[in-house]
């Protein structure tokens, strides 16, 4: 499971950037058949209001190599442009209890 948090400035808001407008909507118009061919589902998105430019997204993928094979799709690396991304790899806690402990 992959947590994507993306941010990007109010410049390049698609409320306000139709070059990032377009972007966006390129990118969703075909993201269902990206998934598709990497194997990778959309578990949800959420957007924090407030002018805060923040998002949130949560992908499920096969590994991580399918996951970045996702994100290097020519309309995914043009959606990116116009933001700064960060990826955590997660698990729910219950996965995360079952495990040994980290090292102090």
């Amino acid at each position: 499971t992959f947590l994507v948090i993306s941010r990007h400035s109010p410049e390049n808001c698609p409320s306000f950037n139709e070059k990032a407008r377009k972007a966006q909507i390129e990118a969703l118009s075909k993201l269902d058949k990206l998934l598709k061919k990497h194997g990778v589902k959309r578990i949800g998105a959420w957007t924090v209001r407030g002018g805060e430019h923040l998002n949130f997204t949560v992908f499920e993928a096969p590994s991580q190599e399918a996951f970045q094979k996702f994100g290097m799709e020519p309309e995914i690396r043009v959606l990116n442009a116009y933001n700064t991304n960060e990826t955590k790899l997660v698990m729910t806690i219950e996965e995360a209890m079952k495990l040994p402990p980290l090292a102090k």
